[in-house]
């Protein structure tokens, strides 16, 4: 920080101690002059820097710390930030976290105790205006595994939304990681898990749910307890995206299929097996009553083809002549199967057009909204005069005939969309590029990718005969080492008003910002493994085996997407927002007793056992804790245990077990399980039926080593 910074920082802090906290405007005249001071390499006790020694470095080092971090809350005050408060209570626990490491080193100079008094000083008249406590919230430090793992000055504080995928769980976070609001609904959504969700401006929340046995796509609007406010009753088939239209409408995006004759009667190439081809569709739809609406106008990509191989077909033509048209026959991936795969669709009011993200075919299309339905089949028509033909495209060339693999830039990218009006970079399009892609051109590492298409009042420039530009991103996030960042699916990104980009990484579960230079300024790992808690410190779940071409096994922490809102966002303020609790479980692995041992007697066997039990209860669900108190060896960390759940009533049994009278579950360390730190436990979820009694023991594969009946009873 340069002196003219500092100056400017003191011309502000003497209006605040001048006026707002006189108070203090002692320690702000005393603090300022020794930061000067101490920038300018002179220190107040200078001659015991002079020596050049390594006590007088890490002396130096350790005021430097504190002087960056008293300076920065210097600035935050005087601009009066209020993005800024989620890190006063952390720069005061920094702050006085070097202050006793320097005690204990052997004393603090005089510039870096002012600067601290000041950095205190400014911390508490904060947190009394906003009602902080910095003794409420300890610090979650980098060395935890899960939840708030991070949390740097430049971080933007808000609300992050988020969905545990194949769970029933939404939860909205602050920028401390606590929960703010969470919905759990379960009777909503009648069995299926939470997909994709959005909060709307009038604080309900919109559900795109799975049925994970059809794989069937529902959409819902929820209120905040829970209850359906509207749903999309019909018989199109809707999947992965959808957004609110400024009108009130609903965009959705639908796909529809032919059989293979029908495709090759179409044009489609005969020598390529598959059973169905499977294009998209958009729909607009206005909602009425409590389900369904009608459809306004609607899209198909059925009506936009081009094929170059049978020249008796009515879309036949060259494909390099023709980017305005879909090539039916472009290898969509190794599998043959013949599917576009678009995952995300975003509208632009302004020039009332639609971006979409087919994934199959590694490239971003735009379409024009403003031509009616009918002229949407066609190729004339709306602003652009091109009716539902691709306005523009960009990210892999190959696909119109204008590249090789050397072209192409995007690989299998997800959630492309517009930066929003007021945001940095705006009128510029974000995509997640999630680097993978069936065949032999995938790269192996995911980028965050901001490009700046080439627009022309309603159209897009492009030389003739050569590809869309631009011809490289203007902007790029990516890992240090790419081979770090590489979520394969799902995943989203998002531009916030500090410039800095929300970025969910859907296989490891973790979520951050980062700042336009690259760095990670926040970050929080979603908490879940296997739909049980994790506790803090328990190192983040591991991420399971990539079985390429096709098959993934996500862990269990993973999510869908994720959306940050502003603290005033309307959409919040309907909420009964109350930031106490973290998702992670108590950090103490000896308070898994909050419920109490479990009734009855264990019996010697048990007492002999090498792990204990216990009953834990989280909201409205009961898990049963195996843990030790000793370090696990290796040979104990590996062990299984069963459990037979027998119910008060047996019809509450599934059909498959009311035979055999209970239900059987075996887990141990190696899926369902947690181990950290040389501790040893695994966890097993209880249904919500009365149950009698359990049986549960342990065994290796030298046979069991202890059984016990336990009687539940209330």
């Amino acid at each position: 920080m340069s002196l003219l910074d500092l100056a400017a920082i003191a011309g502000r802090m003497a209006r605040i101690c001048g006026g707002r906290i006189p108070r203090v405007a002692a320690v702000c005249a005393v603090a300022v002059a020794a930061a000067i001071a101490g920038i300018a390499g002179v220190g107040w006790d200078g001659a015991a820097y002079a020596d050049g020694g390594a006590d007088a470095r890490g002396k130096a080092a350790a005021d430097e710390t504190i002087r960056d971090y008293a300076l920065r809350m210097l600035r935050a005050r005087a601009d009066d930030d209020a993005n800024g408060w989620a890190r006063y209570w952390r720069m005061r626990a920094e702050c006085e976290a070097r202050a006793a490491r320097n005690r204990d080193e052997g004393g603090v100079s005089a510039l870096a105790l002012a600067l601290m008094g000041l950095t205190g000083a400014l911390c508490a008249q904060l947190e009394a205006r906003l009602g902080v406590d910095p003794a409420d919230y300890p610090p979650r430090g980098s060395e935890s595994g899960v939840g708030l793992t991070l949390n740097e000055p430049d971080a933007a504080a808000g609300y992050t939304l988020f969905t545990v995928m194949d769970t029933q769980r939404v939860y909205l976070i602050d920028p401390l990681g606590r929960v703010a609001h969470s919905w759990h609904p379960e009777d909503a959504l009648s069995g299926a898990v939470t997909g994709h969700v959005k909060l709307l401006e009038n604080g309900n929340l919109m559900v795109m749910a799975i049925d994970l046995t059809t794989t069937e796509r529902t959409l819902s609007e929820i209120d905040p307890q829970g209850n359906v406010a509207w749903r999309y009753d019909s018989s199109r088939e809707i999947h992965h995206d959808f957004l609110k239209m400024p009108n009130g409408n609903l965009l959705l995006l639908g796909q529809e299929h032919k059989t293979r004759e029908e495709a090759i009667a179409a044009g489609a190439n005969p020598e390529v097996e598959y059973e169905q081809f499977t294009y998209d569709t958009l729909i607009e739809v206005r909602p009425a009553g409590a389900s369904g609406g009608e459809v306004v106008w609607e899209w198909s990509a059925w009506d936009h083809m081009v094929q170059d191989l049978d020249p008796g077909k009515p879309n036949y033509g060259a494909i390099a002549e023709r980017p305005e048209l879909i090539d039916m026959n472009f290898p969509l991936n190794a599998r043959g199967e013949r599917r576009m795969g678009v995952e995300g669709i975003d509208y632009n009011p302004e020039l009332d057009q639609i971006l979409m993200s087919p994934r199959h075919y590694s490239e971003i299309w735009v379409i024009d909204h403003s031509a009616t339905t009918e002229e949407a089949r066609g190729h004339s028509g709306g602003n652009s005069d091109m009716g539902g033909d691709l306005m523009y495209r960009w990210g892999n060339p190959r696909a119109y005939g204008q590249g090789d693999a050397g072209d192409q830039r995007l690989f299998w990218h997800i959630n492309a969309h517009w930066i929003a009006p007021g945001l940095p970079g705006a009128g510029n399009i974000l995509v997640f590029n999630s680097g993978n892609e069936f065949g032999n051109y995938k790269r192996g590492h995911s980028s965050i990718d901001e490009i700046a298409p080439p627009a022309d009042g309603y159209r897009y420039r492009r030389a003739e005969g050569s590809a869309y530009p631009p011809d490289a991103p203007e902007w790029t996030y990516a890992a240090e080492t790419p081979s770090d960042f590489y979520a394969w699916y799902s995943s989203s990104a998002q531009r916030l008003p500090n410039g800095n980009t929300l970025i969910a990484d859907a296989p490891a579960g973790t979520i951050s910002q980062a700042t336009p230079d690259g760095r990670i300024a926040w970050e929080y790992v979603v908490p879940y493994h296997y739909h049980i808690a994790l506790w803090q410190g328990a190192g983040a779940p591991e991420r399971l085996t990539y079985d390429p071409p096709w098959r993934w096994s996500a862990t269990k922490n993973a999510v869908y997407r994720a959306y940050w809102y502003p603290p005033d966002y309307a959409g919040l303020q309907s909420l009964d927002l109350a930031p106490d609790a973290y998702l992670e479980d108590t950090p103490d692995l000896l308070d898994w007793k909050i419920a109490g041992l479990i009734a009855g007697d264990f019996g010697e066997r048990l007492d002999d056992s090498n792990f204990e039990i216990y009953l834990d209860s989280d909201g409205d669900e009961d898990f049963l804790v195996y843990f030790k108190r000793r370090q696990c060896a290796a040979d104990e960390a590996r062990t299984r245990f069963f459990l037979h759940i027998f119910p008060a009533d047996e019809r509450d049994l599934p059909a498959n077990r009311r035979e055999l009278g209970f239900e059987n579950r075996d887990f141990g360390f190696d899926g369902r399980g947690k181990a950290h730190g040389g501790w040893c436990a695994a966890i097993a979820r209880l249904p919500g039926y009365e149950i009698e009694r359990i049986r549960t023991g342990q065994f290796t594969g030298a046979g069991e080593l202890w059984k016990a009946d336990i009687e539940l009873g209330e």
